[in-house]
């Protein structure tokens, strides 16, 4: 039912805020990662987890919502949601150990998976069809304002204040949405009332957490337990490879699947969540990746990272809403999406050729490529998994689209993960050797070190020691760099590869009947 004046702003800034509050929450702790590891006494491949465990906690929430918002009830699975979400980010401030806050932003990603879905349902509610792509503007400058504001505000948080804050700022924002929410959203005709009638896809669920929850293990710690002679990476294999396969059984052979899986028999949508697996990939990899680059290597601190970062981006705050209004009008997204894929792969390979010494304003330019990049695949992405299929089946095919997002997502930050270990090995080695051949010069540089230091200290005792560990840091810098360079790369050849597969994408204009569905249908299952 559509809202006026007051009541319809409010719903605005609850919903958008909500929205906005989980999307900073999957970027805020990127910047953080160097401290969050040092306070925890862990390593910077480690602390990723804390992105991890809050991707796959989305990919198993985010294809349930629709069914978990019919069986509850909307307003009551969205409140109970917004409570999870805000006391698991109390706890999350509160853990002193990897293992604590590894398990707490698992729950506040299933939450957070609710908060972003059911919002838009709530906020294209306030507004009269006609009206609807005004709230689709509305809130895809939410989508876009979440994951720019996060390294930004983490980053102003960690030079300010400690990292803890950066999961406690959640708190008073989560209890204001949690009151308006209460007293001016209003419950759906007969929603929660039909629990009998709605069947519980309980074994595909099981499935689906066990065989996301220890694939993601195996992608995480596969290098540094050298893969399959652990094990521990074994049973997690096995584990993972019953898990998925039981659930895509399940799925293709029940009568009501949690995610339906069928879908994919389409076509059109088969080869849309390739891409969607790749954009997923690359978004959440590349911001991953650059935070790390910036502070470990390159100097910058987190602040300066996230203000790098926040510039550029705001370009696809202006850009969402008006590719929001051209789908709104049928537009086909195919010319979108390859732009999109292009101007990402070429963020990427520009990434991957910066000196060492550059500045802070020199990555605007390549995240400013980015940003364009983001605007052009995300709504024309979620508008082409529709094209094809039967309005009945446009809930589910969005969220079957969502989910492959956030597990590329998963994939990506893992695959980085190991990758950057590897990398690091062959650089370190390769630079070793350098070093070796060229003995001479390093006995030279590490007497004018020495110097330096007893000069400066008077500490003649350990110079040599002090001179070979600044020398060892130069390398694992360098060896960092390099590495961090190479993995832009590889997302460059994920991006281009996907590319030739457009021609398999199928370009239909909708009939306004189809665009009503298909809004409706985005709404319910962003």
């Amino acid at each position: 039912m559509a809202l006026k004046g007051l009541a319809k702003a409010i719903i605005v800034i609850t919903t958008v805020t909500a929205a906005v509050m989980e999307l900073v929450d999957t970027t805020i702790v990127n910047v953080a990662l160097s401290d969050m590891a040092g306070g925890l006494g862990v390593n910077i491949e480690d602390i990723s987890w804390v992105i991890t465990a809050y991707a796959i906690a989305n990919v198993i929430i985010i294809p349930l919502t629709g069914f978990l918002a019919e069986y509850f009830g909307r307003k009551n699975y969205y409140l109970v949601s917004m409570i999870i979400f805000t006391v698991a980010s109390y706890l999350c401030g509160e853990s002193h150990s990897l293992t604590a806050i590894i398990v707490w932003r698992f729950v506040q990603g299933i939450g957070g998976g609710a908060l972003l879905s059911t919002s838009q349902a709530i906020l294209f509610d306030a507004f009269e069809p006609k009206d609807r792509p005004i709230a689709a503007g509305l809130f895809g400058m939410g989508l876009v304002l979440g994951p720019t504001l996060g390294p930004t505000l983490g980053g102003y948080i960690i030079e300010h204040l400690s990292w803890p804050m950066i999961f406690m700022i959640n708190i008073p924002i989560g209890v204001l949405a949690t009151i308006l929410t209460y007293y001016f959203v209003d419950k759906k005709p007969g929603e929660g009332k039909h629990k009998a009638s709605i069947s519980i896809d309980y074994i595909g669920i099981i499935f689906l957490i066990v065989g996301v929850g220890f694939l993601q293990y195996v992608l995480e710690r596969g290098e540094a337990d050298d893969w399959f002679a652990s094990s521990t990476i074994r049973w997690c294999s096995l584990l993972a490879a019953v898990g998925l396969i039981g659930f895509i059984y399940t799925e293709l052979t029940v009568e009501k699947p949690a995610v339906k899986l069928a879908l994919l028999g389409q076509r059109n949508l088969a080869f849309t969540t390739i891409f969607t697996f790749v954009a997923g990939l690359g978004l959440f990899t590349s911001v991953f990746v650059y935070p790390v680059l910036t502070q470990r290597v390159l100097g910058f601190t987190a602040y300066e990272t996230g203000l790098s970062l926040l510039a550029p981006t705001m370009i696809a705050v202006i850009m969402m809403p008006i590719i929001g209004k051209l789908m709104s009008k049928g537009v086909s997204a195919i010319p979108f999406v390859v732009l999109g894929f292009l101007l990402f792969a070429l963020y990427s390979w520009m990434s991957a050729n910066v000196s060492p010494d550059v500045g802070m304003w020199n990555f605007f330019v390549p995240l400013a490529v980015r940003a364009m990049g983001i605007s052009l695949v995300q709504l024309p992405l979620i508008n082409q998994a529709v094209v094809g299929l039967a309005p009945k089946d446009y809930p589910g095919g969005i969220a079957l689209n969502n989910m492959i997002r956030q597990l590329g997502g998963a994939f990506g930050i893992a695959m980085a993960n190991n990758y950057i270990s590897k990398q690091y090995a062959i650089h370190r080695m390769n630079l070793i050797s350098n070093i070796t051949s060229g003995a001479s010069t390093v006995t030279e540089r590490v007497g004018a070190l020495s110097r330096g230091i007893i000069n400066a200290t008077g500490d003649s005792a350990t110079a040599g020691t002090k001179a070979l560990g600044i020398i060892n840091q130069s390398i694992e810098r360098q060896a960092y760099y390099l590495s961090y360079l190479d993995t832009f790369r590889l997302i460059t050849i994920f991006f281009i590869l996907v590319i030739p597969l457009v021609v398999f994408l199928r370009a239909k204009k909708k009939t306004a009947e189809e665009l009503k569905a298909a809004q409706k249908a985005v709404s319910e299952a962003h």
